[in-house]
């Protein structure tokens, strides 16, 4: 493959940073790469180097004679004054960006067609969008343009879960041509993984490439370390043998030292449980008793437009629930309904006597006031020590954990990052012990390395927790179970997971902009906007008693279903175990993981089919 644009000993400084020490890379045609690291370590920098914006202190940066390049920032760039038109279509004619399929897909994929009331019609001005739409119209913009090589900065921001899949599913199928290229910088781990054929970490002025995305990267670098550790250990065994001699000699030779070697550990020898759902749920219960929150045919309105329709819904000690839905469908205000911070229309709101709610917000505005207080005053201010997994957790060990290291707590709050702002949001909620934790858009400004940190902490936390995320791999990660809000005001459980929302939204409108409530029809099988069920989300409306036939051949198909999933989860155990085994071989690494997702496929598959077949048993 022709090499789109290469890197030779790149050095570049920014102050007293070395950003960039000796780098040197290339980007091919054909190369999907996701770049990742801690904010401020350097990824836009790189990206910026590589777009030609920004010159390096040494070394050569060179293109390839007329190829394309077209850069996604952070910052607004659109005309305020531009029509949708002339913003994503420039000047091309109609007949032409009419006539092409790819630009078609584009406008309908990021901004729901041409009609949709997100866009507001071709001649709608740019002026009237919000900042969402903005990011959207600009990365509408850029692939409707199509450069050889596309560098995109966090392109999934303002992207819901949907639009996500759409772009990951876009970027493959038209960024894998030999003469064209990706390279994304990503905090989105799905999207990583379903996207990059590479994977390049800034840190310390290096730029790591591992082959594969998040799960090959994630697996290569444990690699790597152990390899490391390995190669210490026998270095450290020749000078153990070096000292050995020494001490048979005069004793003015050594002072003896005293040093302890670990011993390496295996890559994966045994994958521990992410945490123990049964003793967190016992220990949830004796925090929150058998009561913690109910709405109870509750409605929120905003204006003419009803949110949330006559719901309810009785969440459950332990609980651990992903919340999905396009935006605007509901689903922070669905959160401060829960909180009782926003006023029913109609129902009522019941909250258990020991319930002590967390809600992370999207606003840090509420930090304002402690702007010249430093870090570590700002988390002991709500306390000092806290329990965490059954064990006492001080305030500075806890912000250790989630990025803030011994110097950075002495930061004034003013200096914060916006990601650092978001980070201490987090830590002042969890010092404050809530039993109850609601999280809206927890991912927002935060690295990977801190989002991993964060799902530690939550792994170990007992209590009813929901999650609002766009971050499709925190919800698979954290929750338990999710639902999602499709804007016709009603609650709908997944037991496909985000899958299932998915094809729930092709059935329900292929537009990205939120369906009026009065004129969108529920998709069959949804609930009742009565219904509810204990410890989950609204049930399905009771359907007729099935006859003693059906519910006999219910229970052959649960049967059947069970020994598959019995089979299924041994080969996914086979699997694990070979890429432990193959780790250093990437390609092969490659072909299991590909393997396990259509292991996963099939059970997610299986599990709908059996509880298809338990529903025709519930009385």
């Amino acid at each position: 493959m022709a090499v789109l644009i290469s890197v030779e000993r790149a050095a570049l400084a920014l102050g007293t940073a070395q950003v960039l020490d000796g780098v040197s890379l290339g980007v091919s045609g054909g190369d999907r790469i996701g770049i990742v690291g801690r904010n401020g370590g350097g990824k836009t920098t790189l990206l910026r180097v590589l777009a030609g914006e920004r010159d390096v202190d040494s070394g050569r940066v060179a293109r390839l004679g007329g190829a394309t390049v077209g850069v996604l920032t952070q910052d607004d760039s659109l005309d305020p004054d531009a029509t949708i038109r002339e913003a994503v279509l420039g000047d091309r004619p109609e007949h032409v960006w009419a006539g092409d399929a790819r630009v078609r897909d584009v406008l309908t994929g990021l901004l729901g067609g041409i009609d949709a009331p997100a866009v507001g019609g071709l001649d709608s001005t740019v002026a009237g969008k919000s900042g969402g739409e903005r990011r959207r119209l600009g990365l509408a913009r850029l692939l409707v343009d199509d450069p050889d090589v596309l560098l995109l900065d966090e392109p999934t921001n303002h992207l819901d879960v949907e639009g996500v899949a759409w772009l990951a599913e876009h970027l493959v199928r038209h960024r894998s041509r030999p003469d064209n290229a990706l390279v994304a910088i990503t905090h989105d781990r799905w999207f990583l993984d379903a996207v990059a054929t590479r994977t390049w970490e800034v840190v310390d002025g290096e730029v790591n490439g591992f082959d594969g995305g998040y799960a090959a990267y994630v697996l290569a670098k444990a690699e790597r370390e152990r390899m490391a550790r390995v190669t210490a250990e026998r270095r450290n065994n020749l000078l153990r043998k070096e000292l050995a001699w020494l001490r048979r000699g005069a004793p003015a030779r050594t002072s003896k030292p005293k040093f302890r070697i670990e011993a390496a550990n295996a890559l994966i020898e045994d994958v521990p449980p992410l945490r123990d759902d049964v003793e967190l749920m016992a220990f949830a219960t004796s925090r929150l008793g058998k009561d913690v929150i109910d709405l109870l045919d509750a409605s929120v309105a905003v204006g003419d437009r009803v949110l949330l329709d006559r719901i309810t819904w009785h969440l459950a000690p332990g609980a651990r629930i992903g919340i999905v839905g396009v935006n605007g469908s509901g689903k922070s205000t669905l959160l401060r309904a829960l909180a009782g911070e926003v006023p029913l229309a109609s129902g009522k709101r019941k909250q258990g006597v020991t319930v002590r709610i967390g809600h992370l917000t999207q606003e840090v505005r509420e930090l304002d006031r402690l702007a010249d207080a430093r870090v570590i005053e700002a988390v002991e201010e709500v306390r000092k020590v806290t329990v965490l997994a059954g064990k006492e957790v001080t305030a500075s060990t806890l912000a250790k954990r989630l990025g803030f290291p011994g110097p950075r707590q002495q930061t004034r709050v003013r200096d914060l990052s916006g990601g650092e702002r978001r980070r201490l949001q987090v830590l002042r909620i969890l010092m404050d012990e809530p039993n109850v934790l609601l999280l809206d858009e927890p991912t927002n400004d935060l690295d990977i390395e801190t989002l991993t940190a964060l799902e530690d902490v939550l792994d170990g936390w007992a209590g009813t927790l929901l999650v609002v995320s766009h971050d499709r791999y925190l919800l698979e990660r954290i929750a338990d179970e999710q639902v999602a809000l499709l804007g016709d005001g009603r609650v709908r459980q997944l037991p496909g997971g985000v899958e299932e929302y998915l094809r729930l939204r092709a059935t329900v409108t292929p537009s990205y902009a939120v369906p009026s409530p009065s004129a969108s029809a529920a998709p069959s099988g949804a609930e009742a906007p009565g219904a509810g069920s204990s410890g989950g989300p609204p049930a399905q409306a009771p359907g007729p008693v099935a006859s003693p036939a059906e519910q006999r051949e219910a229970r052959k198909v649960m049967a059947r279903v069970e020994k598959q999933l019995a089979r299924l989860a041994q080969r996914e155990e086979r699997i694990h175990t070979a890429m432990a085994e193959q780790a250093a071989d990437h390609a092969a690494v490659l072909e299991l993981n590909a393997e396990l997702r259509e292991v996963v496929d099939e059970r997610e598959a299986l599990e709908l089919e059996w509880l298809e077949a338990a529903d025709v048993l519930e009385p």
